[in-house]
């Protein structure tokens, strides 16, 4: 996502400073470029600079120097650095990037940018966690893992109030995104992530090419949703943010039609030689061997097999007038059946 925005951006004319970290086996400035080259993004490269830094040390274990370059003028600076790691035994990496890393990065920015500069927290709609009412564009306070379905939710949650207290306590000009499953190119399908309902696609097509031909019973909710939001609009949402100088404080980046899992699944069924039954209520011991394989690869995903979220958009509607460009059924089958084509490539 962060490197479509980044694309956008060059492409209208915008000057981009891209912290990234290096890798052992590639500069920042390496990765950068591979991401964008990814993305087939055109662009002139004497726009972007590219810093390699570290998320969670003193001043990003950046110089002196380099921060002035890099806090120059009034900026905008967009936070998108996450762990995506779900699992318990992960609960602290996750919290030190999701948590520490968002106070740290508030602490580089406070201390170097200018009074007129901007922050902007790329969150997660999911740090709604359990709440089954409306999740509305506002600050929620911490609470019990018991409130979420993961510890990447609950960090996300607390990543917000780390936001908050320091709009409160310091004047912060801080700006919070939640955005929800980011998928692919609403107009080409093109898809470059293996997040989420991906995730799922990718463990049903490595079965269907082992067991071809199979009926399995999932234990899905079949008119539960997942709120899918299209690549191509977030960028037009981050876009508007830069564009605009007046901005509510949060925003539930969205999408306004949320698609059943019976559609999800009905496309899969047409794109991969395997026959999936969802079933709201399945025991694991009435499973079949098959079944009970695929139910193993799904234990992430199963804690978002039978959820309906309902997320407020007010302010969204206020400032950005979200009309048009919201995943279908006919566009979200072209993003699997590019997903499923290019996982076989």
């Amino acid at each position: 996502m962060a490197s479509h925005f980044i694309s956008e951006l060059l492409v209208n004319g915008y000057d981009v400073v891209a912290l990234v970290r290096e890798r052992s086996n590639a500069t920042s400035e390496q990765r950068m470029h591979e991401a964008l080259e990814e993305i087939d993004a055109r662009f002139d490269s004497a726009n972007l600079k590219v810093y390699s830094y570290s998320l969670l040390d003193k001043n990003y274990a950046l110089t002196r120097q380099q921060l002035k370059e890099i806090f120059n003028g009034e900026i905008d600076f967009f936070h998108f650095a996450a762990c995506l790691k779900f699992k318990s035994r992960d609960r602290d990496v996750i919290f030190e990037t999701n948590v520490n890393g968002v106070e740290n990065s508030v602490q580089v920015f406070k201390n170097n940018a200018s009074a007129d500069s901007r922050f902007f927290l790329a969150g997660t709609a999911y740090s709604c966690g359990k709440n089954t009412d409306l999740f509305k564009e506002k600050f929620y306070e911490n609470t019990d893992i018991s409130a979420f379905r993961n510890y990447y939710e609950q960090s996300k949650r607390y990543a917000e109030n780390v936001i908050k207290k320091y709009i409160e306590e310091e004047d912060l000009n801080a700006h919070i995104l939640r955005l929800s499953q980011v998928v692919g190119d609403n107009k080409t399908g093109v898809i470059t992530t293996n997040y989420g309902i991906f995730d799922f696609i990718k463990k049903l097509q490595t079965f269907s090419d082992k067991f071809p031909n199979e009926k399995i019973r999932v234990k899905i909710d079949p008119d539960s949703t997942q709120n899918l939001i299209p690549v191509d609009k977030v960028v037009s949402y981050l876009m508007k943010s830069v564009q605009k100088d007046e901005l509510p404080v949060i925003m539930n980046f969205v999408g306004r039609q949320p698609m059943k899992n019976r559609q999800i699944l009905s496309s899969v069924c047409d794109l991969l030689p395997v026959e999936i039954v969802p079933e709201k209520e399945l025991n694991k011991k009435d499973m079949s061997r098959h079944e009970k394989m695929i139910a193993s690869g799904m234990s992430f995903g199963q804690a978002y097999a039978g959820i309906k979220l309902k997320f407020d958009t007010s302010n969204l509607e206020k400032y950005f007038s979200p009309n048009g460009n919201e995943i279908n059924r006919d566009s979200l089958h072209k993003m699997i059946k590019y997903f499923v084509e290019h996982q076989r490539e």
